[in-house]
């Protein structure tokens, strides 16, 4: 089977894109370090920290204060806050808590927070929404992609598609992440993957 590239799909559109407004999900700083290399000098790159799929509002405040920390520090994004609200995840995973890491659960946590974004972004007058979570080598590019392109169709919002781990990005991620003494977590973020 011929997997879609979806980071050339993105460098194709990025050509074409200069000076567009991107509503970009973020689920860390160190995800959204090399993501933020990457769309800043094409796009007006807002990051939209939205994750209710946090452990605990400690984690969520933290991870939260080091996006802050590193766009004040590099200037490559604005930031749009949201409160922390877990209930919305516990009700989206409800009957699938004892999915394994990658398994049926992850993708209903990506479409909520993919929706969020693209909600957002209709709503703010954005051209496109996308997210980091591609950049993770956990995270099934292929499915959040597809989640994204539904979303685009149901809500009319231009999705953004990425595959961030290619040409490097996880490994520059971490070289970020180093380069700016990034906060980074060892498990996802919900309850079940810290497990």
């Amino acid at each position: 089977m011929n997997r879609e590239n979806f980071d050339r799909r993105m460098l194709g559109i990025m050509e074409k894109a200069a000076g567009k407004r991107l509503l970009l999900h973020s689920c860390c700083a160190p995800c959204s370090s090399y993501c933020l290399e990457q769309l800043a000098p094409v796009f007006r790159v807002t990051v939209f920290y939205f994750n209710p799929n946090l452990d605990c509002a400690e984690e969520y405040e933290k991870r939260k204060a080091e996006e802050v920390r590193f766009l004040r520090e590099t200037w490559l994004a604005d930031l749009l806050d949201c409160d922390y609200l877990p209930e919305l995840f516990e009700e989206v995973v409800r009957g699938y808590e004892g999915e394994p890491e990658g398994g049926a659960r992850c993708p209903r946590c990506f479409e909520l927070r993919l929706r969020r974004t693209a909600e957002e972004a209709m709503a703010r007058g954005y051209d496109f929404f996308g997210t980091t979570l591609t950049v993770s080598p956990l995270k099934d590019a292929e499915k959040i992609n597809e989640i994204g392109f539904a979303l685009e169709r149901e809500l009319g919002v231009s999705y953004l598609p990425s595959d961030f781990k290619k040409r490097g990005g996880y490994l520059r991620s971490i070289e970020l992440s180093r380069e700016h003494h990034l906060y980074r977590q060892n498990y996802c973020g919900c309850i079940y993957s810290k497990r």
